[in-house]
């Protein structure tokens, strides 16, 4: 909470602002992706309470907005599935244990600081997943704007079963549809046509649903919808959460591990990428490790109040950045807002239809198809595009596990396959420099007697056979050499197999009078090169420069052992 220690006066006008705004827009939001978690709405207004808390005393971002999203919806519904019935008691308490295993495992990884592990996911794999899911959503939210149950099995059967309220859920929705999508494209636009300022503009335009909720409210309890077979959110408890509790067997819990980490570790980088994005508009920094206790806190105390899986949302924290927020505070007034909203008004949504939330759902969820991240990717490096299409084509045919496992398997694949494949140039100098250029590349100067030889790439398992292939190629095509130079300039590391290859091929070398020598070896190379063998007992010399390397070793021709003895 340092943020507070430093508040200032002139920051709580735009805090209140922005608490109240966020407050309101996110009910609409929080009980769509409650839904679509499977589980009743309230448990979505629920987990924007004390989750945003958490974040606010552990998080590192001033304006990251964290609850309920619809990649954890998704994820919750999709992993729990398989362990219990959607909408029993026993699907519920597992949500909530999901939620509760992932706060911890969160918070300890902010404790082990391991931050780092936002890396292990990289943008083609995530934006697949996120393509991936957001197609599923799509699909899954089809049937609430048909008024159906579920899908039918076929076009004959949607024709038997389809009644006058299918039509009236389906026009209702198709107009909810027109105005989100007419807020979302031109609203602001016309708005400041009208006169008003850009960012209020902004503002109203993110607000559309909830102009859509109230009337909507209103027409149900006007026309009795219900009655007239439209489905509708149904009973909704007034006042804050009471958490009845239940510790599901060890066999539920062990089965709630792997699904945990696979939360765990989506919501970070998804809250990361969008903490940083933020963060850069207004110069701040974000410190990873803060960011898993924030996330950590945030889901704990999901848990703890019958919440499900959070995490930061961008559409959210773009309405508390336009509406003023300056720091975690606009979040802890957003919850006193929703609280409020629970003591007093919260039965009213009872009567709201659930075709609005999906028309939420949809609206929002439609931008998260990321094409446009797969024709940058597929242009510049067909292998991260292929992992972005597997990965999302994984998510749609083998399930949220099998198609995140899989991306990362590919997008590891890929790198091996990369690594396997190094560049290693022959140099020479650009002449009256000190600078050394590939020699397919560039007029250079050659010396016959040495080699010299740069490895870009570092030396490991995979490719000591093609480096090997390599070295031995430039000695054919340069039989006169009697000096090789490794410079390993751009080499960070040197596994043990790709140590012993090096020490065979320095021992070939040797047989053919010909000695191998080092030069800019980086310092954690060097440490790990220091007491062995090969560095000691077979290579020659070690130059701190490749230009030291040419002077020392240009002059040093040497009569082959062969001419020695004619």
């Amino acid at each position: 909470m340092a943020w507070l220690r430093h508040y200032r006066r002139a920051w709580l006008g735009g805090d209140l602002a922005a608490g109240l705004v966020v407050g309101i827009m996110v009910i609409p939001q929080s009980m769509a992706y409650a839904m679509l978690a499977g589980l009743p709405v309230e448990v979505g207004l629920y987990a924007s309470l004390l989750p945003v808390l958490g974040y606010a005393l552990f998080g590192s971002s001033m304006n990251l907005s964290v609850g309920p999203v619809a990649v954890t919806g998704l994820m919750t519904a999709a992993l729990l599935a398989p362990l219990a019935p959607i909408g029993s008691g026993q699907y519920l308490q597992l949500a909530i244990w999901l939620a509760l295993l992932s706060g911890l495992m969160l918070f300890v990884f902010g404790l082990l600081r391991l931050g780092f592990l936002a890396n292990f996911l990289s943008h083609p794999v995530i934006s697949g997943f996120i393509t991936g899911a957001a197609i599923l959503i799509l699909l899954s939210q089809l049937p609430h704007l048909l008024g159906l149950s579920g899908w039918p099995v076929s076009p004959a059967a949607l024709l038997d079963s389809w009644q006058a309220s299918n039509s009236l859920v389906l026009g209702m929705g198709l107009l909810a549809l027109l105005w989100l999508l007419y807020a979302r494209s031109l609203l602001a636009a016309h708005l400041r046509w009208l006169g008003l300022n850009e960012s209020l503009a902004l503002l109203l335009a993110r607000l559309a649903p909830i102009l859509v909720v109230v009337l909507t409210v209103l027409a149900s309890l006007y026309w009795d919808l219900a009655a007239r077979g439209v489905p509708v959110v149904g009973s909704l408890p007034a006042g804050l959460p009471s958490l009845v509790w239940s510790t599901p067997d060890l066999a539920s819990l062990h089965s709630l591990l792997l699904p945990a980490v696979l939360v765990s570790l989506v919501g970070f980088v998804e809250s990361v990428s969008i903490a940083q994005s933020l963060a850069r508009r207004k110069r701040q920094s974000i410190d990873a490790n803060q960011e898993l206790l924030g996330l950590g806190a945030a889901n704990i105390g999901s848990g703890l109040t019958g919440g499900f899986a959070v995490c930061g949302g961008f559409s959210r924290s773009m309405v508390n950045i336009e509406a003023g927020a300056n720091t975690p505070l606009a979040g802890v007034v957003a919850v006193g807002v929703i609280g409020l909203i629970l003591l007093t008004i919260a039965p009213w949504f009872a009567h709201l239809p659930l075709v609005v939330l999906a028309v939420v759902i949809l609206v929002a969820v439609t931008p998260l198809i990321d094409l446009l991240s797969l024709k940058r990717a597929w242009r510049y490096d067909r292998a991260e595009g292929l992992t972005l299409l597997a990965t999302a084509a994984g998510v749609l045919l083998l399930g949220i596990e099998g198609g995140i496992l899989l991306g990362i398997s590919l997008a590891i694949a890929a790198q091996l396959w990369r690594g396997s494949r190094p560049h290693v140039a022959v140099v020479g100098r650009v002449p009256d420099t000190q600078y050394f250029r590939n020699t397919k590349r560039h007029l250079v100067e050659i010396t016959p007697h040495l080699l010299a030889l740069r490895i870009d790439e570092n030396i490991f398992f995979a490719n000591t056979k093609a480096i090997e292939q390599a070295i031995h190629q430039a000695l054919s095509d340069y039989p006169d050499t009697q000096e090789v130079l490794l410079i390993l300039s751009a080499v960070n590391h040197i596994d043990s197999t790709g140590l012993d290859m090096l020490s065979e091929l320095t021992e070939g070398l040797a047989e053919r009078d010909i000695r191998l020598h080092l030069a800019e070896v980086k310092g954690p190379v060097m440490d790990q090169l220091a007491e062995t063998d090969w560095l000691n007992q077979q290579v020659g010399e070690v130059f701190p420069s490749t230009h030291i390397a040419f002077n020392t070793l240009g002059s040093l021709k040497r009569p082959r052992q062969s001419d020695a003895g004619e």
